[in-house]
């Protein structure tokens, strides 16, 4: 087996502290963006289960109600929503950063 072959790319990117802040700023609010589909499937999740989503065109059917179900509808959605507010924090974190830059350009 032959080792690859990585060409030499030496790219040159100049931006200034002044296009640095609005791309910042746009990868938060992407990223949050993100986050608001994540918990808005979440909670679709549950009203499917629940069988309160209002019907589209998907011809699925809620499975039978039982406390198992729900209590495992429940973990899942309440796992996936700890790891949204982890990024959230994260995010938190990055627009303070950002902030302080704003601060510093002034």
């Amino acid at each position: 087996m032959s080792q690859a072959n990585i060409p030499n790319i030496t790219p040159s990117i100049s931006i200034t502290t002044g296009q640095t802040i609005p791309l910042l700023l746009s990868s938060i609010a992407l990223e949050e963006l993100a986050l608001a589909h994540i918990m808005n499937a979440e909670a679709e999740k549950i009203q499917f289960v629940l069988g309160t989503l209002t019907p589209t065109t998907s011809t699925l059917s809620p499975p039978a109600v039982s406390i198992s179900n729900l209590l495992d509808i429940n973990q899942s959605v309440r796992k996936t929503m700890q790891d949204v507010i982890k990024k959230e924090m994260l995010l938190q974190f990055k627009f303070e950063n950002v902030l302080e830059l704003i601060q510093l350009s002034v």
